[in-house]
């Protein structure tokens, strides 16, 4: 007698229907659009945006079922216009010979390039495919925007800790495609380890206590321990895509922890992304940023700190180096804040851009040669060091232009003096 053939955890474990699926409650609750579809209502291309393990797959089978439709599934890591020609002939047998729909489930569609994504948009447009594309980035950056128009989209969430604690309980008492005829039981600190370290990924969940449980019936146990979690649990990383919207969100996160002078959630935040495997030098080169930016001349000390900090991780590297990055980021956060230079330095370079080539003032030339001077070059400019420092009156933007004020010091920190001083002038002072 033929065994069955081998089938991962998590793919039996998989919700056959609407009503078995875990989580993303914010879209599959009562009356949302997403449940309504599930339920058979107004069949639409759509996109599923959301992490690893959070059931865009399940979701675009459900979705055929619901309708009655064909299904067909590609990757966009190995498929080509080749294959997708291949399932749109297949789609427009099926509409010919039954009348029914077929839906397309493109898993990475954000990995085709804008050709490839063109290929779908007469079908889609025809009705041949319903299109379910599925992504962990951003589709707003990553998909073309005649498809994104032709698609809703849903955004799924990591699933959560009593998400987690659900599937595990569902899968140790499933006796037909779970766990539950091994009579296993799962200590409760190993329970906890294992959901942390699927970080909202129940797919990763499922794998990480399929091997657990593997390792308790090779050792003759009916508990899944703490330390049979913990081997398998050793080394897993948070998610944190280098390229990605973890990436950038948690980038955000930190900037404006900063900002708003939270020295706490910026540290929280800075070890996050150490922990999810961020260059140290990148977020250092992030944060020397923010000491122009949001720091400014109200504490000007924050630049060389931060440029300290770097020459010191470059000098000790990682762990070491990583603590005087961490001091770096709780000095710009507890500093005063100014964005002056920043909002001042903008609205400057949108003027260069905007104004043209305006000659040099005649006064502000230099005059090195003979030449120069008999041609006026340097002509009525005052000195002002002859004039107790400052020559007041004296203009120095384009003859042309009408003179702008850029830089507005704000009342904290060091720029209190600086506006003092910088009004003063202002006033012919």
């Amino acid at each position: 007698m033929r065994a069955e053939p081998y089938r991962p955890l998590a793919d039996r474990m998989r919700p056959a229907a609407v009503d078995d699926f875990i989580g993303q409650t914010h879209v599959l609750g009562p009356g949302k659009p997403l449940r309504r579809l599930l339920e058979g209502h107004a069949l639409h291309s759509i996109i599923l945006w959301g992490p690893p393990g959070t059931g865009k797959t399940t979701l675009a089978r459900l979705v055929a079922g619901a309708a009655g439709a064909d299904y067909e599934s590609l990757s966009a890591v190995l498929a080509g216009v080749k294959d997708i020609r291949e399932v749109v002939e297949r789609a427009k047998q099926t509409r010919a010979n039954s009348g029914r729909p077929t839906v397309l489930f493109l898993d990475e569609v954000h990995r085709f390039n804008k050709a490839q994504q063109d290929t779908f948009l007469p079908f889609v447009e025809d009705g041949t495919l319903v299109f379910v594309g599925a992504t962990t980035e951003n589709p707003s950056f990553e998909v073309n925007g005649a498809l994104l128009s032709r698609a809703r989209v849903y955004v799924l969430k990591g699933l959560t800790g009593p998400d987690l604690e659900a599937l595990l309980d569902r899968t140790l008492t499933d006796t037909v495609r779970g766990l539950g005829a091994l009579g296993l039981v799962l200590d409760p600190e190993a329970r906890q380890l294992l959901a942390s370290a699927a970080d909202g990924d129940a797919r990763r969940l499922l794998n990480l206590l399929e091997g657990a449980a593997d390792l308790a019936v090779a050792a003759g146990a009916r508990a899944i321990t703490l330390a049979m979690a913990e081997s398998l649990a050793q080394g897993g990383l948070r998610r944190f895509d280098k390229g990605g919207d973890a990436f950038y969100d948690q980038i955000s996160a930190l900037h404006k922890s900063v900002r708003g002078s939270d020295p706490d959630a910026s540290l929280y935040w800075f070890c996050r992304m150490l922990d999810g495997g961020a260059d140290p030098l990148y977020v250092g080169r992030r944060v020397l940023r923010m000491a122009s930016e949001d720091i400014g001349n109200a504490d000007p000390r924050g630049l060389s700190i931060v440029t300290d900090a770097l020459a010191a991780f470059e000098r000790l590297g990682s762990p070491e180096g990583e603590l005087a990055l961490a001091q770096a980021v709780v000095y710009l956060a507890v500093a005063p804040k100014s964005n002056a230079v920043y909002t001042a330095y903008k609205a400057a370079r949108a003027d260069a851009a905007s104004c043209g080539s305006l000659p040099v003032p005649m006064a502000l030339r230099n005059a090195p040669t003979r030449l120069m001077k008999e041609l006026g070059h340097g002509d009525g400019y005052r000195y002002d060091h002859d004039e107790g420092g400052h020559a007041a009156g004296q203009r120095y933007f384009p003859d042309e232009m009408t003179p702008r004020t850029y830089y507005n010091p704000v009342p904290r920190g060091l720029e209190i003096k600086i506006r003092e001083a910088v009004l003063r002038r202002r006033g012919g002072g």
